[in-house]
């Protein structure tokens, strides 16, 4: 968990353009790796050096047209030489898959292990041709989700809905990837947005005196409004 944290605390930093901070958090998350390989030293497994040769010879194997005498002519040739040589190691380390989703973790956060399911079964041809066909696909997913929230007869089926919105931000993540955007960052822009509209909502409501329990929700969805006005 730490260790995750560490790489969110460097994107964080990344994203908000403070080098000073990457700088840090960088230097954070290395302590976590270079404390991974001191508990393998203490029983005898690996050491800090061989990680570091590790991603070397990687490196080296996997980019034959830097460091060998094959051709790329774009990137991606590299890409498709890169997952045939990781297709070679794995059959060498006698890992075989039955699919070509088996490589992707399934402890992955929902929305980066979406976007990886996507791009490998892209690179089957099993994806839309252009960003518009997989932004239909978001209208008829809302649709779905709207025809399961109207049910004249009975109470919402709440699996049943939880399952349509899935399939929403599933296809969200398809018209993302389209856009050649990461998921994750995008939605962090999101979070952050509300997050300063929100915080404008409650500096309006400072001034007036009141908090946002006594304002209720129709005063502060105009506050909303105004502070939207106010950003644009």
């Amino acid at each position: 968990p730490h260790t995750l944290e560490e790489a969110y605390e460097v994107a964080d930093a990344i994203e908000q353009g403070d080098f000073a901070e990457v700088r840090d958090e960088l230097g954070d998350l290395l302590l976590q790796i270079v404390f991974y390989s001191q508990l393998a030293k203490e029983d005898q497994l690996f050491e800090f050096d061989h990680v570091v040769q590790s991603i070397c010879e990687k490196l080296i194997r996997r980019h034959p047209h830097i460091f060998g005498d094959e051709i790329a002519s774009d990137a991606d040739e590299v890409l498709v030489n890169w997952e045939a040589i990781k297709q070679q190691e794995r059959a060498a380390k006698g890992q075989h898959h039955d699919s070509i989703l088996d490589s992707v973790p399934p402890s992955m956060p929902g929305l980066i292990r979406a976007l990886k399911l996507q791009k490998k079964c892209s690179k089957v041809g099993f994806d839309w041709p252009d960003i518009i066909g997989a932004a239909d696909k978001i209208a008829e997913e809302a649709d779905e989700i709207a025809q399961a929230i109207q049910q004249p007869d009975g109470p919402i089926d709440e699996d049943h809905l939880a399952e349509e919105l899935g399939d929403l931000m599933f296809a969200t993540v398809n018209v993302i990837r389209h856009m050649k955007r990461d998921p994750e960052t995008v939605m962090r822009q999101a979070n952050r947005k509300f997050e300063r509209r929100f915080r404008k909502v409650e500096t309006l409501l400072k001034e007036q005196g009141l908090t946002p329990e006594e304002a209720g929700l129709e005063l502060m969805d105009g506050l909303w409004d105004q502070a939207k006005l106010d950003e644009n």
